[in-house]
């Protein structure tokens, strides 16, 4: 692609990053703004396969995302404004508010609507999701959900009584309750949001302001009034060790009490690098990391399972943070992951020392020393975040790039290893790839010990979470020998090829790669494999090839549609999913598979799976049923015309018959 198309590619991809890592909307319009992000966050894959395509975007399209850009950087802002605005100006400026929503939604369905996605190089499945987001938006125009009146009447009440000592109680407790302003944290983070809006204001309030300023200190000292000890408590929570810029009140000195919302939930201490999870709850980075190492697969908040271990930084949270700390006279404390005093800070001087008694082991002629410095290493890399930082500080992932060449099969499964656990930071990805490293994995992927290799496949699936190096890993050769250890590898081994493949084949380019490889034949033996454990992972990498051509060619001479149409009989509810997508991609334009799926009977089970499906498994039942119904139309329509041709021929004029006479 030209540089002024990827340029512009790539800053949609970032604000739709920026706008993924936003969260916790204010109650008053929580609703429409988490569908919103919700949306345009589904558009990423389609910019991320533009970047990766090497055809240059249509005028007409481009100019579209130029305006989609702009329409992005507003919703942005307006989101941001959503989850970090006042909740007072919120509720009482409702009708401005759902205002601006409008004009940012209605912005977006025009810039979407203005690309044209038939001449751009993107899968099918993108297109879906890229139209799902765009009919959304158009049934979403216009519509508005219905105001809570009494809160808006109680505020608006408020607001034109600040002067009226004698306000209802029962009032104010329900504006409070209703904004979530009944704690001491809520009320901070309601004050910082107004001090916000007159910072933006150049200095100069205005009146509004002030009154919103002055309702705020009245639901203050009324839940002070209804909680007196609410305040005492919460100064027993104060900052343990970062109070050495403490304010003076009236000659004691206090420290100033933490908002619970700047408290790590794990730790509860003030959060120096707060990450969000994919549940949305956000953490102190090193607090979860340890959670994560100790082998948790759930938020420890929510219980709910983690879908992802990816921790995006909350660039929001940690900006109320430093503002907070800022106003307090506190020294803002230093990030878990800043350099260069994060070793200094983890480790004591003996700690380094014997890392780097190790990283000269890993130097020696020995090569006694070499396997048992390289297996130290890859256990002080397993156990926790600190080690594998200060690891790759100390420069050993270059040492051990180097001894994945070695000839000696222990001591190579060792540096792998220990590169598969330093992959896990994600600062050592970028390190691991700048070291030359790909090329050695592959090599140990080819020609190690089965252990090294279902590591070395580990490995690259870690290393190819980073979009770029999905590209650079495929290139290296690396498909073929995945292929080949997910047809003759353990179980585990199986499973690490197989997840490393899903991954590497999202980026388009590899698909055919993959299908050269001879994976499509190995995945359908998987399939048939009722006692193998992987039907779910062959499956999913069948349905993400047969977007590609070469896919859909390798899989239709596999003979798999029987197979596929079982699958959304009995499958389970994910597996029938990808078995449609896949018969969707086989019988588009192929005549031939539409007849087979027809005399297998698959309409009845499309039927139900239309019904009671997965979301996606419903629309690609939907879509596979209007194929087929059209396909029948026309052999009822072709059949019907030979029939009136036929008719409307004239006879043949009879044949001669000689008579004899006798």
């Amino acid at each position: 692609m030209e540089d002024d198309n990827g340029s512009l590619v790539q800053r949609l991809i970032e604000i739709v990053n920026e706008i993924s890592v936003i969260s916790d909307y204010r109650c008053t319009v929580k609703k429409q703004y988490c569908n919103l992000a919700r949306r345009l966050k589904l558009l990423t894959p389609m910019f991320e396969e533009i970047r990766d395509s090497k055809e240059a975007v249509p005028e007409e399209s481009f100019k579209a995302l130029r305006s989609l850009k702009e329409a992005l950087e507003s919703a942005r802002d307006l989101l941001r404004f959503g989850s970090e605005g006042s909740k007072i100006y919120m509720a009482l400026e409702k009708d401005q508010i759902m205002n601006k929503f409008q004009e940012v939604t209605a912005c977006l369905e025009q810039a979407l609507g203005g690309i044209y996605y038939e001449k751009l190089d993107i899968s099918d499945e993108v297109k879906e999701q890229v139209e799902l987001v765009l009919s959304q938006f158009k049934r979403a125009k216009g519509r508005v959900d219905v105001p809570d009146v009494e809160l808006y009447e109680d505020l608006f009440f408020l607001y034109n009584k600040n002067n009226d000592v004698s306000a209802d109680p029962a009032v104010i407790r329900r504006v409070a309750e209703k904004l979530q302003l009944t704690g001491i944290a809520d009320l901070t983070q309601e004050s910082i949001a107004l001090h916000e809006m007159v910072f933006t204001s150049g200095g100069d309030p205005g009146e509004s302001i002030e009154k919103m300023s002055m309702l705020l200190k009245k639901i203050k000292d009324f839940v002070q009034t209804e909680n007196p000890d609410l305040d005492s408590l919460a100064r027993e929570n104060t900052i343990p060790s970062s109070c050495s810029g403490q304010v003076s009140t009236g000659g004691n000195q206090k420290c100033p009490v933490i908002p619970d919302d700047f408290r790590c939930p794990i730790s509860l201490e003030l959060m120096r690098d707060p990450v969000i999870v994919s549940t949305g709850q956000t953490y102190d980075r090193s607090s979860i990391e340890k959670w994560l190492e100790a082998g948790h697969g759930t938020c420890p908040k929510t219980q709910q399972t983690l879908t992802s271990t990816v921790l995006t930084p909350n660039y929001v949270l940690r900006s109320l943070i430093a503002q907070w700390c800022e106003a307090n006279g506190i020294e803002l404390p230093q990030r878990a992951g800043s350099r260069p005093n994060k070793t200094s800070l983890a480790f004591s001087s003996t700690e380094r020392t014997k890392i780097e008694a190790l990283l000269h082991k890993l130097t020696s002629t020995n090569p006694e020393d070499q396997r048992s410095a390289a297996c130290e290493i890859r256990l002080l890399a397993k156990r926790n975040a600190d080690n594998r930082v200060a690891i790759a500080e100390a420069g050993a992932i270059p040492l051990l790039v180097d001894l994945l060449s070695t000839p000696d099969s222990r001591t190579q499964e060792h540096a792998v290893t220990a590169l598969l656990n330093l992959s896990i930071c994600e600062e050592n990805k970028g390190s691991i790839i700048s070291s030359r490293a790909v090329p050695g994995i592959v090599n140990v992927l080819k020609k190690g010990s089965m252990e090294a290799r279902e590591n070395a496949a580990a490995t690259l699936f870690s290393l190819s979470v980073v979009d770029e190096n999905k590209v650079m890993i495929g290139a290296s050769g690396a498909i073929p020998p995945l292929v080949t250890l997910l047809s003759e590898g353990t179980q585990r081994g199986k499973k690490d090829a197989a997840t490393a493949l899903f991954n590497l084949c999202i980026y388009q380019g590899n698909k055919g790669k993959a299908v050269r490889a001879g994976v499509v034949p190995t995945l359908m033996r998987l399939l048939t494999e009722p006692q193998g454990g992987m039907v779910d992972e062959a499956l999913a990498i069948l349905a993400i090839l047969s977007s590609h051509p070469d896919g859909k060619v390798a899989i239709g001479a596999a003979e798999a549609v029987p197979v596929l149409v079982e699958v959304i009989g009995n499958g389970s509810p994910r597996n029938k999913e990808n078995a449609a997508a896949v018969l969707v991609h086989l019988c588009s334009g192929d005549h031939k598979h539409l007849i087979e799926v027809q005399e297998l009977g698959v309409m009845s089970r499309l039927v139900d799976l239309s019904q009671n499906g997965t979301d996606r498994g419903k629309r690609k039942a939907t879509q596979l049923l209007e194929r087929m119904n059209r396909f029948v139309e026309q052999q009822k329509l072709a059949q019907s015309q030979a029939e009136i041709q036929s008719q409307n021929q004239p006879l043949p004029p009879p044949s001669s018959v000689n008579v004899v006479d006798i």
